[in-house]
């Protein structure tokens, strides 16, 4: 009698003897298009920062909205307005001194918010090392005996004036836009009034010439290029709706700003 090999055997009939049940690993489902949506550019910042598509559960009631303003007072939520590389920010500086195009076509993408950062820090610090530089050539110019001391006060002042302005004025226009039923984009805003700043960075510098009527020239030139980049851009964001007085204020808010700069720092 031949011996049945293993293989052969029934095994049907044995207690316990289940088959085997394979899942297949089911793909995580895509929002409508095949695409998972994440809107990066809405303010204020959802809860938690920036999330991985497909990473939200709407079922277990964790579902973040991006109208959630407990995400204003998270740092996390910030990150992805730093992710930028050095050569978008040259570009977008470049494009602040030649304002022949729509800068929001620029930043439509991306809106960053390291540039502006950066350019009002900068800005701070250089309005009070070059206003006072200023104030000693030309009280040195008058009275070579006189007795000079640096005033440590335009750092503050300084810091009160450019980091006011480019915090309160976008989001000022913000909520003006908003209660007249726009919708726009405050992180927009902060960039490009952000580097709408970068032109008075290299005037500060020219300003310490001792010579008044060329440094109120420096200033009207400066003031008058970053007021018409902020008003053609604003103007371009606004189009199709009656908002030419608030393109006008943006213009003149703007350019009391160049001459601030010219009387207090550089009288």
């Amino acid at each position: 009698m031949e011996e049945e090999g293993y293989g052969t055997l029934p095994t049907s009939h044995l207690l316990g003897s289940v088959p085997a049940v394979i899942s297949e690993d089911k793909k995580p489902s895509l929002g409508e298009g095949g695409a998972s949506p994440s809107n990066l550019n809405v303010f204020p910042p959802s809860v938690g920062g920036y999330q991985a598509p497909g990473s939200g559960n709407p079922s277990d009631g964790n579902e973040q909205s991006g109208t959630d303003w407990k995400g204003f007072f998270s740092i996390s939520s910030y990150s992805p307005f730093f992710n930028v590389d050095t050569d978008v920010v040259v570009d977008r500086l470049i494009s602040s001194f030649y304002p022949r195009s729509n800068f929001f076509s620029k930043i439509d993408a991306n809106p960053d918010l390291y540039g502006p950062l950066w350019i009002s820090t900068t800005l701070v610090f250089m309005l009070a090392a070059f206003g006072n530089t200023a104030t000693y050539v030309m009280e040195t110019k008058s009275d070579p005996t006189k007795a000079w001391n640096f005033d440590v006060g335009y750092v503050n002042w300084a810091a009160c004036v450019i980091y006011g302005y480019a915090m309160l004025v976008p989001l000022g226009f913000y909520f003006l836009l908003q209660y007249f039923g726009s919708h726009p984009s405050l992180v927009r805003f902060w960039c490009m009034w952000g580097y709408s700043l970068f032109i008075f960075i290299p005037s500060s510098l020219l300003l310490i010439i001792p010579v008044e009527i060329l440094r109120w020239i420096i200033i009207l030139l400066a003031g008058g290029a970053s007021s018409w980049f902020v008003s053609s851009n604003f103007k371009y964001y606004v189009e199709g709706i009656d908002m030419a007085a608030l393109v006008v204020c943006a213009l003149l808010l703007q350019f009391a700003l160049a001459i601030f700069i010219k009387v207090f720092f550089f009288a």
